[in-house]
């Protein structure tokens, strides 16, 4: 997709671009009663909304999507999520800010609630793998290291365990302790058990292996990183590496209130690493459906 396509600045193309990939084939359906029974309303005061002759309820195409209540410009939207989606690395607030001419506290807020589309976007109902796919777990630890900071102040480091399953969906998880209680957890509720686990050597995946398919490890202890036949978790490894760059390239600092968004953010960018980022963008935007995220959630969350 072309950032220079009209949808980015013009806000009628706009509202007919989300339109479209809310309703394909062009029928508008009631996000109250699901009625198709809708008449577009007109007038410079009820431009781009709809009435159910079913409920009688009005609504627009932001309505029942994280969209919903937002002043911002659907065009704005729009360039926020195809740039979002683009940036392998992640698009800080400050720049959003920059780029939309918005300000920093519509930016934040605005990333967060793509980043929650891009979570629904990446499957989060269906396991991971299945018979005869292969699934790599591994965690790493996200934060700066305090002798490079010169503030002295240094948030603690993140624990992140990663699910990925080759050739498919990455899935991350921040976790309080690094422990087989909290990495089986994250497995057996997010994994096909019939798949073939490969990790390291980790004591804790010992037992954990024993209820997928097969259970093959690497001893990074020792430096050995692959025994060959596919054997090695360096597709997890692959994923950190993008992540920390993220967070000491672009981020900076994530927080433990919202560190679960980030990671549904480069989850999905790293599971659609074969699309264009126009396609990625399509799949974020119907992402947003069904999803919403108010300003008093996060900060309540927060407190």
């Amino acid at each position: 997709m072309n950032i220079t396509d009209p949808i980015f600045f013009d806000e009628a193309k706009a509202a007919a671009h989300i339109e479209q990939s809310r309703w394909p084939d062009g029928e508008p359906v009631c996000p109250f009663c699901e009625s198709t029974g809708i008449t577009r309303m007109g007038g410079k005061t009820q431009a781009g909304m709809f009435l159910c002759n079913v409920c009688r309820q009005k609504f627009t195409c932001r309505t029942g999507t994280v969209m919903e209540r937002s002043h911002v410009p659907l065009h704005k939207w729009l360039l926020a999520t195809h740039l979002i989606a683009a940036s392998k690395k992640g698009m800080s607030a400050k720049q959003l800010e920059r780029m939309l001419g918005v300000t920093y506290k519509t930016a934040w807020f605005l990333a967060h609630r793509i980043r929650e589309a891009m979570d629904e976007a990446n499957n989060p109902h269906e396991p991971l793998g299945g018979p005869g796919k292969v699934i790599e777990s591994d965690e790493a630890f996200v934060g700066g290291i305090k002798k490079k900071r010169l503030s002295g102040k240094v948030a603690p480091k993140k624990k992140i365990v990663t699910l990925i399953e080759r050739g498919g969906r990455a899935r991350s998880f921040h976790i309080t302790h690094i422990d087989h209680t909290n990495i089986r957890a994250a497995l057996v509720t997010n994994a096909h058990r019939s798949s073939h686990l490969r990790t390291d050597d980790a004591r804790f995946y010992n037992n954990i292996g024993l209820e997928f398919a097969s259970h093959k490890t690497t001893l990074h202890s020792n430096r050995e990183f692959s025994r060959g036949d596919g054997n090695h978790s360096n597709t997890a490894e692959n994923f950190f590496s993008i992540l920390k760059r993220g967070v000491v390239g672009t981020y900076h600092h994530m927080s433990a209130t919202h560190m679960h968004r980030y990671l549904a953010e480069f989850d999905m960018r790293y599971s659609t690493k074969t699309t264009t980022d126009g396609e990625r963008a399509a799949l974020i935007l119907k992402g947003m459906e069904g999803r919403r995220l108010t300003y008093r959630r996060p900060h309540d969350l927060a407190a």
